[in-house]
């Protein structure tokens, strides 16, 4: 891993558990680098996509493991209302603002620090995102805790305060390759949703507003189904996302923390559960990888070979009212939890 001689302060720091599980992370958008974790063998094997060297991060408008903020997946026409005002975002995604905008938290350097918490090792990131950046109002204080335990689960702790009201919904962005990064397609991943419903969208993946039943469609994962087993049948909704590039409505109570996802990849036996605080979750498939990307080791990344699960609030939600809110104002403490908690199928 090289660390550019001209941008002195980027940092990279590893932690990793007693059981072969480690992570490399830079504060450079808070990405995780390398995420490592062990086979059916007991083998340990890197299973999220992104780059070799720190440049290729900084010059890239990837956000391979980044932070996604203020907030992320889409805002439509970068435009919403709060307490009567109407704030306009920078716009990145054709008309519509998506995860944050181009100078999003993928994109700053956040203050990093490790420490050790209960004998497990931890790094604390800390960023304040000031007024009016990329639009938003309000300076936000931000904190990440990123931290693996010796159960092999990576634990992302949200943490956020504010003294404008202001829009917050933070998520991580890593790719993920249970068979090993830049080893293939993921389409023989085998997901489990706990969700009855997914919010459907438009052209441009921008939410109708409704929120309807998985039942009778492709998008129903409450039993396991392969990824790639319905992706490209005849559906407006896959045609729209070039594939699966959706919100599932999680089967909760509240914030309560609950399993939101399950991934079994057969040929590594990695199994992945994605445990979350949060009310939705983004399933993307990896749809706009196209080989234009070369990924570590000088491995091409093609169409569909990492798909993302990102916890959050649902896209576009300051502008759907029927939506879980995702305002924060001063005095309140924004807070969310995922973990990836990983074991093995023989």
């Amino acid at each position: 891993m090289s660390t550019p001689a001209e941008t002195p302060q980027l940092q990279v720091y590893s932690i990793q558990n007693k059981n072969g599980m480690s992570m490399t992370v830079t504060n450079f958008g808070g990405r995780i680098v390398t995420l490592r974790v062990p086979d059916k063998n007991g083998v340990s094997g890197d299973i999220v996509l992104g780059y070799d060297s720190l440049e290729q991060y900084l010059n890239r408008n990837s956000v391979y493991g980044a932070i996604i903020g203020r907030f992320a997946n889409r805002i439509a026409k970068g435009k919403f209302s709060l307490e009567g005002k109407e704030y306009q975002l920078a716009t990145n995604n054709g008309p519509n603002a998506i995860h944050g905008g181009p100078k999003g938290f993928h994109k700053v350097f956040w203050q990093l620090e490790p420490f050790m918490r209960d004998q497990t090792q931890a790094l604390e990131m800390t960023y304040v995102s000031k007024d009016g950046e990329e639009g938003y109002p309000g300076n936000l204080s931000v904190k990440v805790i990123y931290s693996i335990t010796d159960q092999n689960e990576l634990v992302i702790e949200y943490e956020a305060t504010t003294d404008q009201t202001t829009i917050v919904n933070l998520t991580n962005h890593s790719f993920f390759n249970l068979a090993g990064e830049g080893n293939g397609d993921i389409l023989n991943h085998e997901l489990t949703l706990n969700a009855d419903s997914f919010t459907p969208v438009d052209d441009h993946l921008i939410p109708s507003g409704e929120i309807k039943s998985v039942g009778g469609t492709p998008f129903d994962f409450l039993k396991s189904h392969k990824i790639g087993e319905r992706i490209n049948q005849e559906d407006l909704q896959l045609k729209y996302g070039k594939g699966y590039d959706h919100n599932w409505v999680l089967n909760k109570n509240g914030d309560e923390f609950s399993l939101a996802a399950t991934v079994h990849e057969p040929t590594s036996g990695r199994v992945m559960e994605v445990w979350t605080t949060e009310p939705g979750l983004q399933v993307y498939t990896g749809n706009f990888l196209n080989k234009s990307e070369v990924g570590k080791g000088n491995k091409t990344y093609d169409f569909r070979n990492g798909f993302c699960l990102e916890t959050q609030h649902f896209p576009d939600s300051p502008n759907q009212k029927n939506f879980p809110a995702a305002v924060l104002k001063p005095g309140e403490v924004y807070k969310q939890r995922t973990v990836f908690k990983f074991s093995v199928e023989k």
